[in-house]
């Protein structure tokens, strides 16, 4: 059995990437997460390279004041498809005389291993900057090319061509949605009914698929309330970000753009917000995601009991009835699967159609919760009360319980 010492054990972690999925999802079951890959997006090389290649022709026949690099595989796939045409030399000529722009480190290092020099760099990443920065410039009749990251730039391109420039953009892929949306679709559930406890977004398309896939099931605002409250968002830069902290979503971003600093701000993030440490019967016991950790121990805990002893966890030492605990349960769950990256997805829907549990249900899963945990005495049953943990209750709640009676 699991020491539980890993830091992200007991704690399920979504996977939304489309590119190195494999990649996050091992660093994060290194450090001991189970792991559920929901990928939001697929990577579209164009089918037609006829937009490509007349936008590649304007750009290495023709004078370039100016290039916008947004992203490192997109440059390096440009570059590929030049060589392929016979143009990558006179490209990388007209590329070496204009002023290069690269969005963030990973266009920069792109840029670099071409044998070019970026002109200047955002610290932020953030396309306003480079908007900025470019229209500091006299641009009236300037030529400027954009890379393009999966999707038209309309506030990029037009402030340019607004400011005089002529802009030539660089289509070299496009983000399209997965063929199958059917793990995205239950991830969505696994958060709203929240066993699953973070989800990680590597670009701005993977957030836009996912809150446009759970709009679709009538979930989007419910997904959104759950990663306020108890589904940690990380993001792999502000970028990503930006469209859910602007519905008030708050996000775990590294310091830099980079799936192990990713990883690493989940550690240090998740078990802050998402564990809690209790003494139960002389037992050190420690809540976690989807599991306890009881005096060292990791022990994974089944979605209905663990609602249950979260609710307990709540009020240490108090009574808890058995109708205030059929509350808590959950809506009646279907398997996602049984593999180690596979997970729990619930049937979700309004509150107020769902069928309350009864107490016969809240028995069954503190029976369960008990077998999990494995020892005697830590779950106290008190005769025509209800349940509660076998520990003292903390001073201030016994004064806040003296008060009320």
């Amino acid at each position: 059995m699991s020491t539980g010492s890993e830091p992200l054990a007991g704690f399920a972690v979504a996977v939304t990437a489309a590119r190195r999925h494999e990649e996050l999802a091992t660093l994060l079951e290194r450090h001991g997460a189970r792991v559920v890959l929901a990928p939001a997006i697929r990577l579209v090389p164009l089918a037609d390279d006829a937009e490509l290649l007349e936008a590649t022709r304007a750009c290495a026949g023709g004078r370039l004041d100016h290039v916008v690099v947004t992203t490192g595989i997109g440059f390096r796939a440009w570059l590929e498809a030049a060589d392929g045409w016979g143009m990558r030399d006179a490209l990388v000529a007209r590329l070496a005389a204009s002023g290069i722009v690269a969005r963030g480190p990973k266009a920069r290092g792109a840029i670099r291993s071409a044998g070019l020099r970026e002109r200047w760099s955002p610290e932020s990443e953030e396309c306003a900057e480079v908007i900025r920065r470019l229209l500091q410039e006299d641009l009236a009749g300037a030529r400027v090319a954009v890379q393009l990251y999966g999707e038209r730039q309309p506030e990029l391109t037009g402030a340019l061509r607004a400011a005089g420039a002529e802009v030539i953009e660089i289509p070299v892929y496009r983000w399209s949605r997965t063929e199958d949306s059917t793990p995205l679709r239950r991830l969505v559930g696994q958060a709203v009914a929240g066993t699953v406890d973070a989800i990680t977004f590597t670009s701005a398309p993977a957030v836009a698929a996912t809150l446009a896939v759970a709009a679709e099931d009538g979930l989007e605002e419910a997904l959104l309330e759950a990663m306020r409250g108890q589904v940690v968002a990380g993001c792999v830069g502000p970028v990503t970000a930006r469209a859910l902290t602007g519905r008030g979503v708050p996000t775990v971003q590294p310091e830099r753009a980079r799936l192990g600093a990713l990883v690493r701000a989940l550690v240090s993030d998740l078990p802050r917000r998402r564990s809690r440490r209790l003494s139960v019967h002389g037992f050190s016991l420690e809540l976690r995601g989807h599991a306890v950790v009881l005096d060292g121990q990791l022990r994974p805990i089944a979605p209905a009991p663990m609602a249950i002893l979260r609710a307990l966890a709540r009020r240490p030492g108090h009574v808890v009835s058995r109708a205030e605990l059929c509350g808590v349960l959950p809506s009646r769950l279907v398997a996602g699967g049984t593999g180690p990256r596979d997970g729990w997805a619930r049937e979700v829907r309004p509150r107020e159609a769902r069928p309350q549990a009864d107490e016969h249900a809240v028995e069954m899963a503190v029976a369960r919760l008990r077998r999990g945990l494995g020892r005697p005495g830590i779950v106290e049953t008190v005769v025509k009360r209800g349940y509660r943990l076998a520990c003292d209750p903390r001073p201030a709640d016994r004064l806040r319980a003296g008060a009320g009676g």
